[in-house]
């Protein structure tokens, strides 16, 4: 993707400016707000790949989410801006792993703080059951669960990003909490 230079878009962070060719004419006004956008919003995009895929991927797909925000901002809610852009980042996530050739688990860095008392065999168990309850459970469970422990969305942010209403986002995070409780129980073995 071409990122245009100029001088709206001089001082974005790279990578998450406005594309030259987008969707409907632009205004000064559509210029700052999408600049604030960027600014409040590129960190918890970033943080969001990172979390789900390959940590070099996580800027040109945030880039990806935001050029479709900027061909699509007249329709996009001004009032629930980053659920929308978390949904947004689950298809984009989605039409990048189709692209892409699976990793072998063993290939993959393991990194983050440690979680039992410091003993790296409890800790490499810990996440093996882990990743395995949360396998079990389903993909919808599983992003849902993960929506709300990593990206801190409950609430009205969850409903806005699974696109459903607010009361139909609290039951699903409880039975998915439910789910991911009775998997993991099922599987621990220490």
């Amino acid at each position: 993707m071409r990122i245009a230079n100029t001088p709206a878009t001089a001082d974005m962070s790279e990578g998450a400016a406005m594309p030259e060719s987008a969707g409907p004419a632009e205004t000064a006004a559509d210029v700052d707000w999408f600049t604030v956008i960027v600014r409040e919003h590129s960190t918890a995009l970033v943080r969001y790949f990172a979390r789900r895929g390959p940590r070099q991927d996580a800027e040109d797909l945030a880039a990806e989410v935001f050029a479709t925000a900027w061909r699509r901002r007249n329709d996009l809610p001004r009032e629930a801006v980053l659920p929308w852009l978390y949904r947004t980042a689950g298809f984009t996530l989605a039409n990048s792993r189709r692209k892409h050739i699976d990793l072998p688990v063993d290939a993959v860095p393991e990194s983050g703080a440690v979680r039992i008392d410091g003993d790296p065999e409890l800790n490499l168990l810990f996440d093996a059951e882990l990743r395995g309850a949360l396998a079990s459970v389903g993909e919808r469970d599983r992003q849902i669960l993960l929506l709300h422990a990593w990206e801190g969305l409950d609430g009205a942010e969850l409903a806005g990003v699974l696109g459903i209403s607010r009361s139909g986002a609290d039951a699903a995070l409880s039975r998915a909490r439910k789910r991911l409780r009775e998997a993991w129980g099922e599987r621990m073995s220490f």
